[in-house]
């Protein structure tokens, strides 16, 4: 049973193809190959089309009767409203006459389109099955040719349809070119030149470039270089010169070539434009926009990779960055930038470019040869233009150049005439100056030798000074020992003997070591500097001594020389001295001064017991510990101490 029923299905498809096939269809315009007559160029509105939406309907059924009355024209059909991914079955009947000698061709003009499913009918009645669409690799083709071609082979006198079913995950351009074979080589041969002729532009212009970037070595000339390659490779995505010559067996490319190459042209020429108008000093606000520009273009470019290619084909959004540039153009222009007039320009021919391409996609205006190359037209010119830019820009730099050497040689020459007036006046100021001078010199002799004889009289004088002022001196400290012994005497004047910590110290070593170096360890004499200033260290032991070792002064928080007067207070030991007139002299606290002095008088009485009573005038007694003091069972003041090796 199951048999049966196939076979039924199969006679009654067969049926339906064949009535088709020979039955004159009632359709509204029919096509008749006409021997004077090469072209005609078919629009989707003045064809019989069937939307499928569902993409489920299959060529038996589209062709039976069923669906034969449901192909219809829509003459307000725009290119906006073309569906994506949607399946447009287009039917054309053509009447065929026997007498042809021409061979006719049905093209479809837009290369991008996804798949074109087409159904040729033959001479035996049925059909055969052609599949294109630059989804299928480029050597399956029936010609190789960028365009997609359908042969039609028929010698009856009959009227046959022709199917079709269009279907693109972009905008598709549905126009059908019938025309015959000798129209289509001559269009062919004229089209692959006007290509070869624009590529080849384009790799001169970028060559020349390169070329004036090794004489002059400027970055922008890198950057124009890239942007016209990038309009190079996009131009050969969208004509399908690059599917057809560089990945023809990787048909998965065409989906993303047109948006990559697009993202590379939009992206060096916002570099060049900030490099090319030098926006970051010129006009700084712009400067910023155009990195923000550059930002955002390169976002929406990884989102559109990454995770929704299919917006590759909103390329409406370019108008934005190119209305910028060319804003940011016009605005450096303004402000008295010369070479932005012919860069204002060249972005405006390719505005215009991409409005013109716009009004064709609305139906604004109608498709002719010009409207449909427009962009390549405005991309030669733009190139054209920005390299009339570059070259002002290094002529006027030429320009300024040589302006500047010649005001600089002007400059010279004037400097030189200076020069020349300058040196005579100078030859002459200097032969009277030498006149003057030889007059003065002969009188500054004799007041030298004047000057010599009275600097002997006053050296003599200053020798005699001398030796009376340092007379006085060695007197007054003399009378200040005297009374240092004598009496108590003040600190101002005890200050003059002690002066500083310098003075403390030399004092110190000189009442240590007047009779050489003896180690208290070792016994050892020989000894080098030790590690504070004025300290000596052993140089058997190490035995490091510091130079208030084995004193009273060991171990104070306070300034020495402050110490020696409290010292010298307590051995003059005189009562109307009180601690809180010696603290407001030393400028010190009442308990320290009080704390020293108290250590000064255990010392002294430490010298009582051992029979020696110091007075003002060995007052210095009291300040150093002897050698047989340190005998064991000797009584030391507490706060003596020695330093450590």
């Amino acid at each position: 049973m199951d048999g049966l029923k196939n076979i039924d299905v199969m006679s009654r498809t067969l049926l339906v193809l064949l009535f088709s096939c020979t039955a004159a269809p009632a359709f509204n315009q029919v096509l008749t190959i006409d021997e004077n007559t090469d072209e005609k160029i078919l629009y989707l509105h003045e064809l019989e089309y069937l939307v499928d939406s569902t993409n489920t309907l299959a060529f038996p059924e589209i062709s039976g009767s069923l669906f034969r009355e449901k192909f219809e024209r829509n003459d307000s059909y725009q290119n906006k409203n073309f569906l994506v991914n949607v399946s447009y079955w287009i039917r054309i009947p053509i009447h065929h006459i026997p007498e042809a000698k021409k061979v006719w061709l049905l093209e479809f003009y837009d290369q991008t389109i996804d798949y074109i499913d087409a159904f040729v009918p033959t001479e035996e009645g049925a059909y055969s099955h052609l599949k294109m669409g630059d989804h299928y690799p480029f050597t399956q083709r029936t010609f190789l040719h960028k365009n997609f071609e359908v042969q039609l082979d028929m010698r009856k006198d009959t009227t046959v349809s022709y199917y079709f079913r269009v279907r693109s995950h972009e905008f598709a351009d549905i126009r059908i070119a019938f025309r015959s074979e000798n129209r289509f080589i001559y269009y062919a041969l004229n089209e692959y030149f006007l290509y070869g002729t624009f590529y080849g532009m384009i790799f001169i212009i970028a060559l020349y470039n390169f070329l004036v970037y090794l004489a002059i070595r400027e970055i922008k000339n890198i950057y124009y270089i890239l942007y016209i390659l990038s309009v190079g490779f996009y131009a050969l995505s969208l004509d399908g010169i690059g599917f057809q010559y560089l990945w023809p067996h990787h048909p998965e490319w065409n989906d993303y070539a047109i948006g990559i190459s697009l993202y590379s042209v939009i992206l060096w020429a916002l570099i060049f434009t900030r490099r090319f108008l030098s926006t970051r000093a010129k006009s700084p606000h712009l400067d910023r926009m155009l990195k923000l520009m550059i930002a955002a273009r390169s976002a929406v470019f990884v989102f559109e990779l990454i995770f929704y290619p299919e917006f590759f084909t909103y390329r409406v959004i370019e108008i934005i960055p190119l209305s910028l540039i060319f804003y940011t153009g016009i605005k450096v222009w303004m402000r008295g930038y010369r070479p932005a007039r012919f860069f204002v320009i060249a972005y405006g021919l390719l505005l215009a470019g991409f409005l013109l391409r716009s009004l064709v996609y609305f139906n604004i205006l109608s498709i002719t040869t010009i409207s449909h190359y427009s962009l390549h037209f405005s991309f030669v010119i733009e190139m054209l233009f920005l390299t009339f830019a570059l070259g002002d820009r290094i002529r006027i730099l030429k320009n300024n150049r040589d302006r500047a050497l010649k005001r600089i040689i002007y400059q010279n020459e004037i400097n030189l005439q200076l020069k020349d007036k300058v040196n005579r006046e100078l030859e002459e100021k200097v032969g009277e100056r030498t006149v003057e001078l030889n007059a003065m010199n002969s009188e500054l002799a004799e007041s030298n030798q004047k000057l010599m004889v009275q600097s002997g009289e006053i050296n003599q004088i200053n020798s005699l000074l001398d030796l009376d002022n340092w007379k006085l001196k060695n007197k007054v400290k003399e009378v200040l020992e005297e009374r240092l012994h004598e009496t108590a005497m003040r600190y101002d004047e005890f200050k003059t003997l002690y002066a500083d910590t310098l003075a403390c110290h030399r004092f110190l070593e000189t009442l240590k070591w007047a009779n050489g170096f003896h180690c208290k360890r070792c016994g050892n004499e020989k000894y080098f500097a030790g590690a504070q200033k004025f300290g000596r260290r052993c140089t058997r032991c190490g035995y490091n001594e510091s130079i208030t070792s084995y004193t009273i002064f060991h171990g104070i928080k306070f300034s020495i020389e402050k110490a020696f007067y409290i010292a010298y207070v307590a051995v003059i030991g005189k009562k109307e001295i009180t601690l809180e007139w010696l603290a407001s002299k030393v400028d010190l606290r009442i308990n320290t001064v009080w704390s020293f002095r108290r250590k000064a008088i255990e010392r002294i009485k430490e010298l009582e017991e051992n029979g020696r009573r110091p007075t003002a005038n060995r007052w210095e007694e009291v300040v150093l510990f002897r050698e047989n003091e340190t005998r064991p069972g000797l009584k030391k003041p507490k706060t003596m101490g020695r330093d450590k090796a």
